[in-house]
């Protein structure tokens, strides 16, 4: 897949290198001199990887990552530091500072484009979700990229595939003084665990004595229930070809033999802030899409939610020729509630009232806020018989308690008034099913009030 890739180096001959090799292969090139012009091309949202050269003057290529993660607007995107330097302490140095990796002067062009690549694709997952996290804003549920980028990626819960014991040993020992690590030698039984367990990151040896290692790794990245967990595999300094490989299939990060301790922390580290941030994006798309369809006072589903759901719940009632009935709900004299004891003690009615309703409901019925103190529940599978029982239960749960007022300083006397109707052979939507409903509430505010009526065949 292509991507917009920043190039940033102060010799400009470095710079063209890159470029020539990126664009060889469709990439589309920026390029920049120093930090602080990249660090706005980043901010701007120009680019989709950053390829970073740690030796410029001015500000280095360390303060430059630093800076890029510890921004919630750009914490996303990966960063390749590219050196000449090859020093243990200076991988350790960049990966600390956030990068995703490290590629060595001279740069290897195989290597190069399988591990952009590789981030790029890592990337595309989360974009929609933040484009989406970004619209959350309005709902007003904080600020989820700053909360998903302070994570320090500690206290992981990781699963370790390796049948060499001297090495699983000391792999364990290294990464339990700041996570839990569980050990499994057999691959077949670490992939069940992994899907039933509750893994954030799971690191294979490639040198499993009887099966492929790059097999599992694969398998993890497809099952359902693992497609999110880190993967990272620990390699043979000449399984080159394999680490490729393993990249291309997804595997998110690899450790080569000898494994340095502190290389093995920070990747680990690097994968789980990841890896959270991504899970913390899709918890804020879930709850921003249910703050679209729920009713804030309430918290029952609101009239977009109904219109749209409902409309399908008839459609599957037609076609596998099911019952369907409505109740339409209507606290009595409700706006008696708010003139003498104020609007707070109105709202707490409302969600007392459909605290109520809620307990008498099933998980499938559909239990949405009409508008005001109206309440539409939608009853699938439900004979009209069924129907007006449950409305009668309801009514008598709201009537036999008093309502408490004033943060329980205060009780009053409440009642429902409910219209019952049920799918008949000639209804063309559910619509009318619900306009039923609605006139047999009418004639139980004329009948008196706190009654049940049912709707005129």
């Amino acid at each position: 897949m292509t991507a917009r890739v920043l190039v940033v180096d102060d010799i400009f001959p470095n710079v063209k290198l890159l470029e020539t090799k990126l664009s060889a292969e469709y990439f589309e090139v920026l390029t920049a001199m120093n930090g602080p012009d990249a660090l706005a091309i980043c901010e701007q949202g120009l680019c989709d990887i950053v390829l970073l050269d740690v030796m410029m003057p001015g500000m280095d290529g360390f303060e430059v990552c630093r800076r890029i993660k510890g921004n919630p607007s750009t914490a996303h995107l990966p960063v390749v530091m590219v050196t000449a330097l090859d020093q243990p302490s200076d991988r350790l140095k960049g990966l600390d500072a956030g990068a995703d990796d490290f590629l060595t002067k001279p740069i290897d062009d195989v290597a190069l484009l399988a591990r952009v690549r590789s981030l790029v694709r890592l990337k595309a997952v989360t974009d929609e979700l933040r484009s989406r996290v970004v619209a959350s804003r309005d709902y007003s549920i904080g600020d989820p990229l700053a909360a998903a980028a302070a994570d320090m990626g500690l206290n992981g819960r990781l699963l370790l595939v390796d049948d060499r014991r001297s090495s699983y040993e000391r792999l364990a020992a290294a990464l339990g003084q700041y996570h839990s690590v569980e050990v499994d030698p057999e691959p077949h039984q670490a992939l069940v665990k992994a899907a039933e367990g509750e893994f954030e990151l799971v690191l294979v040896s490639l040198g499993l004595r009887d099966f492929d290692g790059l097999r599992l790794c694969s398998q993890i990245r497809s099952l359902e229930r693992t497609r999110h967990v880190a993967v990272v595999m620990i390699a043979e300094a000449d399984d080159r070809p394999r680490i490729l490989r393993g990249l291309d299939i997804g595997v998110h990060d690899f450790l080569v033999r000898p494994v340095d301790r502190n290389e093995l922390l920070a990747r680990v580290r690097t994968q789980l802030r990841r890896k959270r941030f991504a899970d913390k994006l899709r918890e804020s798309v879930q709850a921003s899409m249910e703050l679209a369809v729920t009713d804030a006072l309430t918290g029952l589903h609101n009239r977009r939610y109904l219109d749209g759901h409902l409309a399908a719940m008839f459609s599957d009632a037609v076609r596998r020729g099911r019952h369907l009935s409505l109740l339409v709900l209507d606290i009595d004299r409700f706006k008696r509630v708010n003139d003498t004891y104020g609007h707070d003690a109105g709202d707490e009615v409302l969600r007392e009232f459909a605290n109520r309703i809620r307990a008498q409901t099933r998980g499938i019925d559909l239990v949405a806020r009409y508008g005001g103190e109206e309440v539409v529940v939608a009853l699938p599978d439900t004979t009209f018989e069924g129907a007006h029982a449950l409305a009668e239960r309801i009514r008598e749960r709201v009537e036999g308690s008093p309502f408490t007022i004033h943060r329980g300083a205060q009780s009053i006397h409440v009642t429902v008034s409910v219209g019952v109707s049920a799918r008949q052979a000639a209804d063309a939507s559910a619509g009318d099913i619900l306009k039923r409903a609605d006139l047999a509430l009418y004639r139980a505010k004329e009948a008196g009030r706190n009654r049940v009526v049912a709707a005129a065949a």
